[in-house]
């Protein structure tokens, strides 16, 4: 029995599963540890206002999710996901350690024509710079971590969905500690040591996954490394051309930020080419079982949109809520509003468990819910999530601020539709695509998310409020813009639930649920 074995939840599994549960465990860890502080060192250290901040918030965002398209076809057709890896991890290390120079905090200056902000031109190049290398990094990393997990299990193997839902607490693991770790950090002691510390999990993780590359049984090698070796141009091989255009890639990524409505037109060139090609590869290049799987897959990454869009209020527009509007006090010490990211992911820990156990308790017998069933949950879970949060704004103490306990309830209900759709999201999107093109798919389930971060940062643009030197303004107003926001956000979650129930039939069939567990 192998170490990994000796660990009771990864008993029943491949030992592969613990490698991809680290390394994913370590990114998330830097990623986490990073967004947690984002939106206070944007409107805290640099003095954007509210609005800016979240167009920049979601365009980041959105890069980070949509750039593992291209990252996962590059590993399909050439690196594999063991150089796609490791090549990522590089790029985020340097990305978070160059956070770390992050320069004079920003000043409010009166002028003859009203407030003027100062701040460090050249730092802020930096900041976007850093951002650009985090980017890219994720893009080469994150879909082929995913689908080496997918490799993992048979396709018809009962233990995916349960396998998907450890490998999914793995990434909660580290998203729970780094906003607590980073998080104080960053706001107690100076933004550089929180960013400094997302790096060093960033460099532990890429040296585990190097270490572990035996249990991965070859999964992770290139799909033919006599590719990488032939020469482009004289003197330039394959792979160095690759990684040579990528480093030109941090470039356009880092000047795409500073113009963040560019990324609202990659988005649609994007997702547009993405969907001609999925379905040309439908009808052209697939049976019959093949296109109606792959056809059911695409309806139901396009519907995690909404989803994703509500959810990643999170880091922006609720994090910003937290901090100005819920009171977090406990037991005499506020909580700083940062840590209280990590409350989603030590949700997840505990309960992922559960759900894993459900899925195969009811796989078992015959009852597990369809996938679509499952996503329509995730949905309305989103939906009461926030309707909760305007009723608990509404209940608070006259001329007090809202209940911690509401928030996190919010919190709560938002993770427990996560968990019926992220973990079950990928192992379908393993499950129902052609081997051929996995990791683009699993890309495009990425690319739903970049969709999705940057709407959400359209969405967040709406709970704006007016600040001085950083601080709210206006108390009673802000908080009557967040009921107003978040009271159509829940009915809107609502219609997009309903639906998706009313195509769950039609879906189910595509799926072909006869051919594997769970569909």
């Amino acid at each position: 029995m192998n170490l990994w074995q000796r660990v009771p939840v990864f008993r029943d599994h491949p030992p592969g599963l613990g490698v991809c549960f680290l390394v994913e465990m370590w990114e998330r860890f830097s990623y986490y540890g990073m967004r947690a502080l984002l939106i206070f060192y944007l409107t805290q250290h640099f003095l954007f206002s509210d609005s800016r901040a979240f167009v920049l918030y979601g365009a980041y965002a959105s890069m980070v999710y949509l750039l593992p398209v291209l990252g996962g076809a590059v590993a399909d057709r050439w690196l594999g996901p063991r150089k796609g890896v490791t090549f990522g991890a590089l790029l985020l290390v340097a990305g978070h350690f160059l956070m770390t120079i992050e320069g004079p905090a920003a000043t409010e200056v009166s002028s003859a024509g009203g407030v003027v902000v100062e701040r460090s031109e050249f730092h802020l190049s930096l900041f976007y710079l850093a951002l650009a290398l985090i980017a890219t990094g994720v893009g080469f990393l994150k879909t082929n971590a995913s689908t080496v997990v997918g490799a993992l299990y048979e396709e018809r193997d009962p233990r995916r969905d349960a396998g998907f839902t450890v490998f999914y607490m793995g990434i909660n693991l580290g998203a729970a500690v780094a906003p607590l770790l980073c998080g104080w950090l960053g706001q107690t002691y100076g933004w550089r040591y929180g960013f400094g510390l997302a790096g060093v999990g960033m460099l532990a993780g890429l040296l585990l996954y190097l270490r572990g590359q035996k249990y991965l049984r070859g999964h992770a090698d290139p799909p033919r490394p006599e590719a990488l070796k032939e020469y482009v141009l004289p003197g330039l091989r394959r792979e160095a051309a690759i990684y040579l255009a990528s480093l030109g890639l941090v470039g356009g990524v880092w000047w795409v930020l500073q113009h963040p409505p560019v990324v609202g037109g990659l988005l649609s060139a994007t997702g547009a080419a993405l969907g001609l090609f999925v379905l040309y590869y439908a009808l052209r290049r697939c049976d019959r079982t093949e296109r109606d799987q792959l056809l059911a897959c695409a309806v139901l990454v396009a519907f995690t949109i909404g989803f994703w869009a509500f959810y990643e209020q999170m880091g922006s527009s609720l994090n910003l809520f937290a901090d100005r509007m819920v009171d977090r006090g406990f037991f005499g010490v506020e909580i700083p509003a940062s840590t209280l990211q990590s409350l989603p992911a030590i949700y997840v820990i505990a309960l992922a468990p559960l759900f894993s156990w459900l899925w195969i308790a009811l796989g078992r017998r015959g009852r597990e819910p369809s996938t679509p069933v499952k996503f329509v949950l995730a949905i309305v879970q989103i939906s009461l999530a926030f309707l909760v949060l305007v009723l608990g704004s509404a209940l608070r103490p006259d001329d007090g601020k809202v209940a911690l306990i509401w928030f996190a309830l919010t919190f709560l209900l938002m993770v427990t539709g996560e968990l019926c759709l992220a973990p079950v999201g990928m192992s379908m999107v393993t499950r129902l695509s052609p081997k051929k093109i996995v990791s683009t798919m699993m890309g495009s389930f990425m690319l739903a998310y970049a969709a999705s971060s940057y709407i959400s940062g359209l969405i967040a643009r709406l709970t704006s409020a007016t600040t001085v030197g950083g601080e709210l303004a206006d108390f009673e107003a802000a908080l009557s813009t967040y009921g107003n926001v978040y009271t159509r956000i829940g009915l809107l979650a609502l219609l997009v639930a309903a639906v998706l129930g009313a195509l769950t039939p039609l879906l189910v069939r595509w799926m072909h649920a006869s051919t594997s567990r769970g569909a």
